[in-house]
């Protein structure tokens, strides 16, 4: 019994020592700053013409608005606005065809119409840099239909602020792409990607059963497939920032829900986690940044009943394949954000998605196999280390780790 024990042990302790070593080679990445300012423009190209209609949001126009005034007028965005977009064809800018019109927008959103005429259709490229130098973070989310009828959407940011609607280059890459194109970036966007990387450390450090491991990553396998698909497809855009900050949230949590499986104390770590995200909250409705506070009260309390429920069920292993299908559709919209800043082929959105989501499950399965044929040696050579200690190491600095990022990505 002793020696089976002790097998057992060192197994697990084989695989901890492996989590170790892949935590420190990905835990020193920073964070990067991710984008609260965003506007809407729509493209449209005829012949030698090109239209575009933008749409911002109250909030953003108010950056422009003068002292004592609380929004800018109509002139003055329109004016700004004419400076920061445009079109040209072979490198030459086209001239505006018509004097820029406000037209009719949302509740809460002011719209301008604006119209270019270029020389040549041949080599035409759009161009947006508004709101850039105002806040550097700042996105626009554009849908582009060009002479030939297709519809392709593209995210203008102050690295990429130009589309080539010519077809040659980088812009062109999904649109020439292979199926097994697809594939490898799927596999490329789980391999260089350090906050997803840190949710399936997560997910493995809870699962002490295979089947454990088959419910949670089925879990998160249809949760992230789903949402792919709604905002490559644009029927769901939802907020860039929200987004990224939920992902270090998932993270934080997986971390959390492992320190309460050894510790078998839900009480502390539920509070600790809820409490630090209606402290959120509150400084929100003071005033000091941060997400919406509906946002993180919904947070705080479904971090903490969760943390409450799962610490205390007897088998949370059966219940844990709902949970990580909620963490899967916030990582989903994550996957997403990387294709939506490149051209979208709209002919062959099918074939993108089943192709990246492919190459997502093959670097998945790849990084648990990877981690078990190391721990396999680790165990024959005796370096494993007690399982309660790493795990309790590596599930605390997920918890820092996902917190940092939350808290960095929901005030950046």
């Amino acid at each position: 019994m002793r020696a089976a024990n002790a097998r057992a042990s060192a197994r697990a302790g084989g695989r901890c020592a492996l989590w170790v070593l892949l935590g420190l080679m990905t835990g020193t990445a920073c964070a990067e700053a991710h984008t609260r300012s965003e506007s809407h423009s729509a493209w449209q190209i005829t012949g030698l013409s090109v239209r575009v209609q933008f749409t911002v949001p109250d909030l953003e126009a108010r950056r422009l608005a003068t002292p004592g005034s609380a929004d800018p007028s109509d002139a003055v965005l329109a004016a700004y606005l004419a400076a920061h977009l445009g079109a040209s064809s072979l490198g030459v800018a086209c001239p505006p065809s018509a004097a820029p019109r406000a037209v009719r927008a949302a509740g809460g959103y002011r719209r301008f119409e604006f119209q270019f005429r270029c020389s040549g259709a041949a080599d035409i490229q759009l161009h947006s840099t508004a709101f850039f130098d105002l806040v550097a973070t700042h996105t626009n989310f554009a849908q582009i239909r060009d002479a030939h009828g297709n519809l392709v959407e593209q995210l203008f940011t102050q690295q990429h602020p130009s589309l080539d609607l010519g077809g040659s280059g980088s812009e062109n890459r999904l649109q020439n792409a292979g199926f097994f194109e697809y594939v490898m970036m799927g596999i490329m966007h789980i391999f260089t990607g350090v906050d997803h990387q840190s949710f399936l450390l997560g997910l493995v450090l809870i699962s002490r059963r295979p089947r454990d491991l088959v419910f949670v990553v089925t879990g998160f396998t249809l949760g992230h497939s789903l949402t792919l698909a709604l905002a490559v497809t644009g029927v769901i855009r939802p907020h860039a920032e929200y987004i990224d900050a939920l992902v270090g949230l998932t993270i934080a949590l997986i971390g959390a829900e492992n320190i309460i499986a050894n510790s078998h104390r839900p009480v502390p770590v539920a509070l600790g986690v809820g409490g630090l995200l209606l402290a959120m909250a509150a400084g929100r409705w003071l005033g000091l940044g941060g997400l919406p506070i509906f946002v993180l009260l919904g947070s705080g309390l479904f971090a903490a009943n969760y943390l409450m429920v799962s610490g205390r069920l007897r088998d949370a292993a059966r219940v844990r394949i709902v949970v990580t299908l909620v963490f899967g559709l916030i990582h989903g919209f994550g996957f997403a954000s990387n294709l939506l800043e490149m051209r979208l082929p709209a002919g062959r959105l099918a074939e993108l998605l089943v192709g990246f989501n492919l190459g997502v499950e093959l670097a998945q399965l790849a990084f648990v196999g990877l981690a078990l044929l190391v721990a396999m040696g680790l165990m024959r050579l005796r370096l494993g280390l007690p399982r309660r200690l790493v795990s309790d190491v590596l599930a605390s600095f997920l918890v820092g780790l996902g917190m940092y990022w939350f808290v960095l990505r929901s005030y950046a």
